[in-house]
């Protein structure tokens, strides 16, 4: 019998490990590699693919916390959870709402960004084309979990497809080892280890979203194994892939074209296939309609399990009772992200996403040690206790330098 209140439903469990590794790849390999490419090539040039490689490794640090932490409180609001257990409330207040402005802001960037390329095709009023997209993917979100996965599955599949055909295209240019291996020194004659870092730190941008993962864990069956095991898998498949990209796009085209390029992934598919490339710079629109879904889904999770440990107010913990749903978080996250892309400028908050990343994980990091260092904290999280301040070391000086930049 249906409960008035909405009191006695929970959230559906219904995602297994590989379609918890496809929302997680889906959300990581999404827009920013088909529009970073050519940034990071300008910046590294032959050596992009190891900005690449460093990038991974400094997100890989962090993918270790969130694996191990997830593990033993496999709960909706991930980050939110974590840093309230090993902090205090505040702190987890702070950290659930940054990530969830940071899912807001990059929805409202991406959907912008995804009506430039619209408009190629249909002239219509920016705001229409917005409104549109953001309303029609938070309907599939509230919609269902198993439908949201299966159509984020869906779209990365084809994402993925479009990566593996560039590689696939461009494989018989990775021939010659001593280029491969030049693209990997950071020794290599011309290469620039500033212009590398600079390159790295725009890289590792390209793999956030990995950590979207755990605020999936009340639906995902096992939450306890396969969320970290998604985490870890998310990680290295992107790194595979991004490697496998960047490597070819180094070997096969001229790295100035490449890096004035405004659809950098669809030059390259002509240079390596001869033909042309309006077929990839669709499947990057379509990459950005990906990215704004799992925001939103992850966003609405956010809330709802920050509601769940009251560090908002309560309504944003209320289901739909028939879709199992987070039912007013999910259009709560969709109008802001309305208003954001219709009425502010976004080109210093999307920068400002960056820095809020950098400080979650800080904070994600720190938590794991201070909760490895109490003697009722399980016993996984106190072997991992000083990997957790080792991460906390190189997000906060990351983050430490880019303030740096400001100054």
């Amino acid at each position: 019998m249906r409960t008035p209140d909405h009191a006695q439903v929970k959230l559906n469990r219904t995602i297994s490990l590989p379609m918890l590794i496809f929302y997680g790849v889906g959300v990581t390999i999404g827009a920013g590699i088909f529009a970073l490419i050519g940034e990071l090539v300008g910046l590294a040039g032959h050596q992009a693919p190891l900005a690449f490689l460093l990038a991974g490794i400094i997100a890989g640090v962090t993918g270790v916390s969130y694996a191990k932490l997830s593990s033993i409180y496999p709960r909706a609001g991930g980050e939110a959870v974590y840093v309230n257990i090993g902090m205090g409330p505040f702190w987890g207040r702070v950290v659930g709402l940054g990530v969830t402005a940071t899912a807001i802001i990059s929805s409202a960037v991406v959907a912008l960004a995804f009506a430039g390329y619209f408009q190629q095709l249909l002239h219509l009023p920016t705001p229409l084309i917005t409104s549109i997209v953001i309303l029609t993917l938070a309907g599939i979100a509230w919609f269902g979990v198993r439908e949201s996965v299966l159509f984020a599955a869906a779209i990365t599949l084809l994402e993925i497809g479009a990566l593996i055909v560039i590689g696939s295209l461009g494989a018989a240019n990775l021939m010659d080892m001593n280029a491969v291996v030049q693209s990997l020194n950071p020794l290599a004659e011309n290469a620039d280890l500033i212009a590398i870092t600079s390159a790295a730190m725009i890289a590792f941008f390209a793999f956030i979203g990995f950590e979207d993962i755990v605020n999936m864990a009340e639906e995902t069956k096992d939450p306890e194994k396969n969320v970290p095991r998604a985490i870890l898998v998310t990680l290295v498949l992107t790194i595979i892939v991004y490697m496998l990209v960047a490597l070819v796009a180094v070997t096969s085209i001229e790295q100035h074209t490449l890096a004035a390029s405004r659809a950098p992934l669809a030059d390259l598919y002509t240079a390596v296939s001869g033909r042309d490339g309006a077929l990839i710079a669709l499947i990057a629109a379509i990459a950005m309609v990906n990215g704004i879904l799992v925001q939103v889904v992850m966003a609405s999770r956010m809330l709802y399990g920050m509601a769940q440990e009251k560090l908002v107010p309560g309504f944003f913990g209320v289901l739909d009772p028939k879709r199992q749903t987070p039912l007013y978080a999910t259009w709560f996250v969709a109008g802001l992200t309305i208003l954001l892309a219709l009425s502010f400028p976004l080109v210093h908050l999307a920068q400002a996403t960056s820095a809020i990343i950098l400080f979650v994980f800080s904070l994600v990091n720190f938590s794991l040690w201070r909760l490895g260092g109490r003697t009722e904290t399980p016993t996984l999280l106190r072997k991992w206790r000083w990997w957790g301040l080792s991460g906390t070391v190189i997000c906060a000086g990351l983050l430490l330098g880019e303030a740096i930049k400001l100054i």
